[in-house]
């Protein structure tokens, strides 16, 4: 990216939609001048213009929640970005994942277009495994250890295989979550981030692409 090609307005500011690079979740919208669009990219962490108080602002320097940039696009007119960041904790100062947290409409059928609630239901069992709340179904498999989770795997497993033999969609539907729950405490027990996973059949789909070619 040449950076004097960018096109900043009238004010010397170009808009920056953060972008998380796993969940695709958009996190917060900010601006950038020259000056912070060419820190952020010699430092690889996000840095700002603060409209309010005009001044430049590197995320997280105080709070330590940092972000660290993956990549960063430009649209095709050169006066808008997209930073895919991997964040170092919340992006909003209210402590909010996202700044854009609040419905304000929300179809009554929306479908499921990635694999975020993965991200989100591993990030619950690592601080259930963590704090081990008492009561919880999480403590409860962490603490009977991996004898007991690997036989929950294997039951639920079982569940799915009946159910799919049944021709039993709701059915098939439920006992398939019990399944991912499982495997995703499973693979916490074994210390196995699901994005390793992820990218092993990743890696898979481009290699038979490729033999396909």
């Amino acid at each position: 990216m040449n950076i004097d090609t960018v096109k900043f307005d009238e004010k010397g500011l170009i808009p920056a939609i953060i972008q998380h690079v796993e969940t695709k979740d958009v996190l917060t919208l900010a601006y950038m001048n020259h000056e912070s669009l060419q820190k952020s990219i010699e430092t690889g962490e996000t840095w700002f213009f603060s409209r309010s108080r005009n001044e430049l602002w590197h995320k997280g320097e105080t709070s330590g929640n940092t972000q660290k940039i993956i990549e960063m696009k430009w649209d095709c007119d050169q006066d808008a970005l997209v930073v895919l960041i991997d964040p170092a904790g919340p992006a909003c100062h209210t402590g909010a994942e996202s700044c854009f947290s609040e419905s304000i409409y929300r179809a009554n059928d929306v479908p499921v277009a990635d694999y975020s609630i993965l991200l989100k239901l591993e990030k619950i069992i690592a601080e259930r495994e963590l704090e081990r709340p008492e009561g919880a179904y999480t403590t409860y498999l962490f603490e009977e250890g991996v004898d007991k989770i690997l036989k929950k795997v294997g039951e639920e497993s079982a569940e799915v295989i009946i159910a799919a033999k049944n021709r039993d969609a709701e059915e098939l539907k439920w006992e398939s979550a019990d399944l991912i729950y499982h495997l995703l405490v499973l693979l916490r027990e074994q210390k196995l981030p699901i994005k390793d996973v992820l990218k092993v059949l990743e890696t898979r789909h481009e290699q038979k692409t490729v033999s396909s070619d």
